[in-house]
């Protein structure tokens, strides 16, 4: 009764440890010729989300996050910057096997009872958004963040995560601030 208790508990912890491992991601990068300090104002080039009520709550958590640098959104085409966000979704699927028993398909040092593995397949939806700055004269790409996260059912949730994944994506932006 204890060992089916105990890997019960393991399989939990495991299952935790697997959905932690989906957590939001962010990745940035940038070129490494561009003077950040030439750019002070921005302007929306386009928003694409397949959801139109993101589009303005992406738009909001840009913004904060470039006023929190010191850049102003200025009217279109009119900033020395531009910024294009990009917003998918796409199913994804995570595969959770659980043991019951001491056996589990293979043998430790010769012991191996009798017990039974079962596999589910969850499929879950996961959130890309893409964020890139141009330069506003040469129109070369100059900054690209992306937030990976997974979604939920919860809107709610879904727009803290989105705020949380912008303040990260944008935290060590501009690139080379604070170096000499």
């Amino acid at each position: 009764m204890k060992t089916n208790s105990r890997l019960t508990t393991m399989a939990s912890l495991m299952l935790l440890l697997a959905g932690a491992c989906v957590a939001e991601q962010i990745k940035t990068d940038y070129d490494r010729s561009a003077n950040f300090g030439q750019y002070k104002t921005y302007s929306w080039q386009s928003v694409t989300t397949r959801d139109p009520l993101m589009a303005d709550r992406i738009k909001s958590a840009v913004n904060a996050a470039l006023a929190a640098k010191g850049w102003m959104e200025v009217a279109s085409g009119g900033g020395d910057a531009a910024v294009v966000a990009i917003e998918t979704t796409q199913d994804q699927q995570s595969l959770n096997t659980f043991y019951d028993g001491f056996g589990g398909g293979w043998r430790w040092r010769g012991f191996g009872g009798v017990g039974e593995a079962t596999t589910t397949v969850e499929t879950f939806k996961v959130g890309t958004l893409v964020v890139d700055i141009f330069d506003g004269n040469s129109k070369k790409l100059i900054w690209r963040g992306s937030a990976s996260d997974t979604l939920s059912n919860n809107s709610g949730k879904n727009i803290k995560e989105l705020d949380k994944g912008v303040a990260k994506m944008f935290s060590h932006f501009p690139p080379g601030a604070g170096k000499n």
